[in-house]
């Protein structure tokens, strides 16, 4: 039996003091937050704002997806601190309805003809049928998170 309690209790030990994965809300970021990519000031591009929260509480917000992933593939460089396991929550701004949604899950429209605040930019939506309609529109493929490499990065420059 005490075996058992003493199991209990690290189980609620553990849970009690391990950061809640994937819970973290997006941040607003404030006038002063740059883009640790290429340096400009965040909050004036509200429409295309995509960020990167770790499980501290840390995070790193960027003008754009485009420079999210390159942070993402390249965090040795950009923080050195940081490796992707200990990223939290990832947030991009969905094209059509102006709010957050989770990075992972999105849909990115890339090579399409709408510009970005640093030139062509993957464009994210919540749902598929979204992200067909802009394609008809604006041209450009259809990749979700894990098919976005740095070649498809590269690509955009």
């Amino acid at each position: 039996m005490r075996k058992y309690i003493v199991l209990l209790v690290v189980i609620l030990f553990v849970l009690a003091v391990a950061p809640a994965s994937a819970e973290r809300k997006p941040i607003k970021p404030g006038e002063k937050d740059k883009c640790p990519v290429c340096g400009m000031f965040v909050a004036k591009y509200p429409d295309m704002i995509a960020e990167v929260i770790f499980r501290d509480g840390s995070y790193a917000v960027f003008d754009g997806c485009k420079d999210m992933f390159r942070y993402y593939f390249d965090m040795k460089n950009y923080n050195p601190s940081k490796t992707v396991r200990d990223i939290d929550s990832i947030y991009v701004t969905e094209y059509y309805n102006l709010t957050f949604i989770d990075g992972r899950k999105a849909y990115y429209v890339v090579g399409g003809d709408v510009l970005g605040p640093m030139g062509r930019e993957l464009i994210p939506f919540l749902k598929t049928d979204d992200a067909s309609a802009f394609r008809k529109d604006h041209g450009g493929e259809i990749l979700r998170f894990g098919e976005i490499t740095k070649a498809v990065i590269k690509g955009l420059e």
